[in-house]
């Protein structure tokens, strides 16, 4: 089946309520907070208060006397039973051959702490009051140590060395494209446009903070561990193979309701490992919840980076080369997926949707003493976008061109397009996307709208966004090739019972997507059956046959395509059945809308008669197919699919307090085939209300001379609210991805992606009459405000 065909089946395209929000909206949802065991007891965690210290001593007496109080474990407990540190699962190789540094990471602190909020020790009690009052009877001895914290800092001659296996705090040096080529082109250049800009550091900040809990069953001799996680079978991998040197088949993971996650429960972290090992140990369940400032201090950050760009172009304005180079904050150990995102979802995003002929980006990843940095939503393709779609924006100003013609005249046109930096387009259509954005966001009637607010002491401006994401991360041969240390194929088992209604198991995971409704349409499109009569299950490596769990927009595109291979099975048996009952051949045999007939005639038999069939099997080619309809199948992307569009903002800026207010906001995307309009929308709106966020007002902000968190609280961290933002432009342009069988492009990070830059072109444009030329984010009141002052000067 074609992905032309696919979508113009019943239920796709269609606003399905989602399925799930009942039990949300009523309280019937578990999460693992909401897991209660017997035996339980609670675990705390004595973290760092310093970014960098020697751990002398610690003495554990007084809080192993505290009420309640069952056992406290540090780092030589740790080393006793041989747990292994925390694996990076992205391999970098350095451009001199040599690979990356991987200090170790122990799941409690084995000689030194390296950051605030850095795992001390863990303190286990009967309730958690009296863990976290034990807590602070640990008394550790902490030879302070000098800190680094902004990766401009970390290589300097007389830097504080963080690990002793990277004695100048750097990680790697990585590099794609020709630089030879690239400077012979910068020498031939008309005009040349640069740029220097900060990507700021974010706190992911789900609803739902970091949980889990440690159980172990001595009579089997198996563990359970329920967590906040988006990809289970990961998680357990990681965990078993990496850490504990477990028995992957002793550990079973269960990621049940997970409120949100946006990258930063993708990872095994510490908490995770700390509780599965002790409840070995104390032949009980050991449960941990973080709380908000925990979540601050430990959850995998997200961005920090710093950036020097240059664009070289002919006297028209058409794009000759690209040169980049970025600082890349690593923090104070390699988390799961952190060295990639600089790298390979960086790096090779920096063609956009332009025909630059030849780029050369080269990447330094720094060690500082900072919590861990990682994927956040959107994973490197947030930072691509922004710095080439604020250099593209600039190169238009200095040229006089304005925003949509500097685009236009660089627009990819034909495809499938190959990129200088590795990735190939197979389709898209930018030019629709900017026209179609352009006519939504009236950009004609703009020029009125700038007289109105300058009539009332304001400022307007207009700013563009034209962003492309690599989504569906593929395929497992070439992500190997780049470093990566396991498969990134999908699996979906789909099983259909006696009265015609179907499970579904995949290895994708929901933590707010809608799975339970999406993929239940696809499955009902396909069979011709309710989609009321389709369950999906995920989430549980004790139930799903295996999966690689969901991030990078990948669960359609990759897990809805290994449903879709399953489904085809199940329609070639189902065939055969019915082509039995029907006393036909079943190269006869036509299956849609849920019935099954034969070609030329009158005869058909529906979907639920050919279930029953295959489970009571009275009239049945027992000779040629064995009973049951149940099938799995596992499905590796061939390539990555190319969500693109162009976003257009508008915003009013009151010069005398610097205050930034969004008035309008257009979002224009190709996401391929929409399984469900409804969905897809919301997608969006949280991806703008985040990209917003980041460009307005969030910033994670570490003094720097001591590394401590100054930004620990929603009271020092801004969080975009409902009246910070606008009613949102929707609408979309479809372009099918022709690489997978539903035409699927993904959506999930889009809004996150193209809104930032958008955001701050607008704030520039509004700010170019008074001679500002350049703000990074967030472009908070005081920052506009002190621009405006400086330029006034």
């Amino acid at each position: 089946m074609g992905s032309n065909d696919f979508a113009s089946l019943p239920y796709i395209g269609e606003a399905v309520l989602r399925k799930e929000d009942e039990r949300f909206l009523t309280g019937a949802g578990q999460y693992t907070d909401d897991i209660q065991i017997n035996n339980m007891v609670h675990a705390y965690f004595v973290r760092s208060p310093h970014a960098h210290a020697i751990i002398k001593s610690i003495d554990k007496r007084a809080a192993l006397a505290a009420p309640g109080v069952v056992a406290v474990y540090d780092g030589q407990d740790v080393a006793a039973d041989n747990v292994n540190g925390l694996p990076c699962g992205w391999l970098i190789t350095s451009t001199n051959g040599e690979p990356m540094k991987e200090p170790p990471h122990p799941i409690l602190c084995q000689g030194k702490a390296r950051y605030v909020g850095d795992h001390v020790a863990m303190v286990i009690a009967e309730t958690l009051e009296q863990a976290r009052n034990a807590a602070e009877l640990v008394d550790v001895d902490y030879e302070v140590l000098p800190a680094i914290a902004d990766i401009r800092d970390a290589g300097k001659n007389g830097a504080p060395t963080i690990h002793d296996e990277a004695p100048n705090n750097h990680c790697y040096k990585w590099a794609i494209g020709e630089k030879e080529s690239v400077d012979k082109a910068f020498e031939q250049a008309a005009h040349i446009t640069k740029i220097d800009l900060v990507n700021n550091r974010l706190v992911p900040n789900a609803m739902e903070p970091r949980a889990a809990i440690g159980c172990y069953n001595r009579a089997s001799d198996e563990y359970t561990l329920y967590v906040a996680n988006q990809n289970p079978h990961v998680e357990r991998l990681l965990l078993t193979a990496f850490v504990m040197g477990l028995p992957e088949h002793k550990v079973r993971v269960v990621a049940p309701d997970v409120g949100g996650g946006f990258g930063s429960k993708i990872y095994l972290y510490a908490e995770d490992v700390c509780v599965t090992w002790a409840a070995k140990k104390l032949n009980k369940t050991v449960k941990w919840t973080a709380d908000r400032t925990e979540a601050f201090l430990s959850d995998a950050h997200g961005r920090d980076h710093v950036t020097h760009a240059e664009m070289a172009m002919d006297k028209d304005g058409k794009f000759l080369a690209f040169r980049v180079h970025t600082d890349a904050n690593m923090g104070a150990y390699l988390s799961t997926f952190s060295t990639c995102i600089p790298t390979i979802l960086y790096a090779t995003l920096l063609a956009g949707q332009y025909t630059t002929p030849q780029i050369y980006v080269e990447v330094d990843a720094w060690f500082t003493n900072t919590a861990p940095v990682d994927a956040y939503r959107g994973a490197g393709r947030p930072e691509a976008t922004y710095l080439l779609e604020r250099i593209v924006s600039r190169a238009g100003w200095e040229l006089g061109l304005s925003q949509d013609e500097i685009r236009r005249r660089n627009f990819i046109g034909e495809f499938p397009y190959q990129t200088p930096v590795a990735l190939q387009y197979d389709t898209g259509d930018f030019h629709q996307c900017l026209n179609k954005a352009m006519e939504l966001a009236d950009v004609a009637g703009f020029d009125a709208r700038r007289k109105e607010s300058e009539a009332k002491g304001l400022l307007r401006g207009i700013g563009y966004s034209s962003y492309i994401e690599a989504c569906g991360l593929a395929p497992s041969n070439i992500a190997g090739a780049l470093g990566a240390r396991a498969g990134l194929f999908e699996c979906g088992e789909v099983r259909v019972h006696p009265t015609g209604s179907v499970t579904v198991f995949t290895g994708s995971h929901s933590h707010g997507q809608g799975h339970e409704t999406t993929f239940a349409q696809v499955v009902a499109a396909r069979l011709g059956i309710p989609v009321e009569n389709v369950d999906i299950v995920h989430g549980d490596t004790g139930r799903v046959p295996f999966g690689m769990g969901t991030y990078g927009s990948r669960s359609i595109s990759v897990g809805g395509s290994a449903i879709m291979r399953a489904i085809d099975k199940i329609e070639a048996k189902a065939k055969k059945i019915a082509a039995h009952l029907m006393e036909a051949s079943d190269t006869d045999v036509e299956f849609a809308n849920g019935e099954f007939t034969v070609k030329g005639t009158d005869k058909k038999v529906p979907f639920a008669q050919v279930a029953l069939s295959a489970y009571v099997p009275h009239n049945y080619p027992l000779e040629t197919l064995e009973p049951g309809l149940n099938e799995t199948a596992f499905y590796d992307p061939t390539n990555f699919t190319f969500p693109a569009g162009t976003y257009i903002c508008e915003v009013e800026i009151n010069p005398k307090t610097g205050e930034t207010r969004v008035d309008r906001f257009t979002a224009m995307d190709d996401f391929g085939t929409i399984i469900n309009p409804m969905i897809v929308e919301g997608q969006v709106h949280g991806g703008l209300a985040q990209g917003i966020g980041q460009a307005l007002m969030e910033n994670c902000v570490y003094d720097r001379e001591t590394a401590q968190l100054l930004t620990g609280s929603f009271m020092d961290y801004t969080m975009p609210r409902a009246d910070d933002l606008p009613d949102f432009k929707i609408g979309h342009v479809c372009t099918p991805c022709t690489t997978n069988p539903l035409g699927t492009k993904g959506c999930g990070e889009a809004g996150a992606i193209g809104s930032p830059p958008a955001v701050i072109n607008a704030v520039l444009d509004a700010l170019a009459p008074l001679g500002v030329k350049d703000l990074d984010m967030p472009a908070t009141p005081h920052r506009v405000w002190q621009a405006i002052q400086h330029a006034k000067a």
